[in-house]
């Protein structure tokens, strides 16, 4: 019944026009990495990354949303059941949305590699309290985590967190989310560039439309700490409005309904 009710959603959240075609995945194909940005609740937008997926036929996986433990769970035993594989992830206790939109990224590319470069809340809590750049380690400064942002950045990156809180958060809290999102950029260009190195080319990376802009995500981390590597950036928008950043390709879905996130603040 789970899998029906998930049929029902994709259908329901079915991309507005063919979301992969021969032209996009040519230029796909042409990159090292080819990054692929997200709504984390919308089925459509993971569809068109398993669509991606199997085209490309990727030698690695990187996902936004495990750990490198995590990633290590999964195995050619328990890759081709959902359930058998999100129990192996403990996906439930992650908090990202249900598993049954995500696995079939993982099925798109049976023989792929897979490899986590979550920032547990832990971890975050840890960040912010000795620096996100003694946090990442040797390599912070080649991801650029030791410098100070550009003024207008900064400040742009402020009020975007400010605004994804629904302008809840005390301000000095800002800084500190801006250098979390910027280690998770710098872990998740990390792993992108060792699964390149262990695994070949090309690599597949599942993540947010945040993480996935060219102009300050982990593109901008790539281009810094390895110039050579060529990348491919998507970003995934609902209903025509595209995703903050810029992108090397914008496709659009349908939008889902959704509760208003700002309710738990009020």
């Amino acid at each position: 019944m789970r899998i029906l009710a998930y049929l029902v959603t994709m259908l329901a959240a079915a991309p507005l026009w063919a979301a992969v075609d021969a032209p996009l995945l040519e230029r796909m194909r042409a990159a090292q990495v080819v990054i692929l940005g997200e709504v984390h609740d919308n089925p459509a937008h993971h569809a068109t990354q398993a669509e991606a997926v199997a085209a490309l036929k990727p030698a690695a996986l990187v996902f936004e949303m495990l750990t490198p433990a995590q990633a290590a769970g999964v195995r050619a035993n328990n890759r081709g059941d959902a359930e058998t594989l999100a129990e192996a992830l403990d996906w439930a206790g992650t908090g990202w949305p249900d598993f049954m939109m995500y696995h079939p990224i993982f099925t798109a590319a049976p023989n792929a590699r897979v490899f986590g470069a979550a920032v547990p809340r832990g971890a975050a809590r840890a960040a912010m309290q000795q620096g996100v750049a003694k946090h990442f380690g040797d390599g912070a400064g080649a991801y650029g985590l030791r410098d100070a942002l550009p003024q207008d950045q900064q400040q742009a990156r402020e009020a975007m967190q400010m605004a994804a809180h629904c302008d809840a958060l005390p301000e000095a809290m800002l800084p500190g989310m801006v250098d979390l999102q910027r280690l998770r950029d710098a872990e998740l260009a990390r792993a992108a560039l060792r699964a390149l190195d262990e695994a070949g080319a090309p690599v597949v990376v599942i993540t947010g439309n945040g993480h996935a802009r060219r102009d300050w995500g982990v593109p901008a981390m790539l281009a810094r700490a390895r110039p050579e590597v060529s990348v491919f950036a998507l970003g995934q928008g609902e209903a025509g409005v595209t995703p903050d950043g810029s992108f090397d390709a914008v496709r659009f879905a349908a939008p889902v309904e959704r509760p208003d996130p700002c309710a738990a603040f009020e």
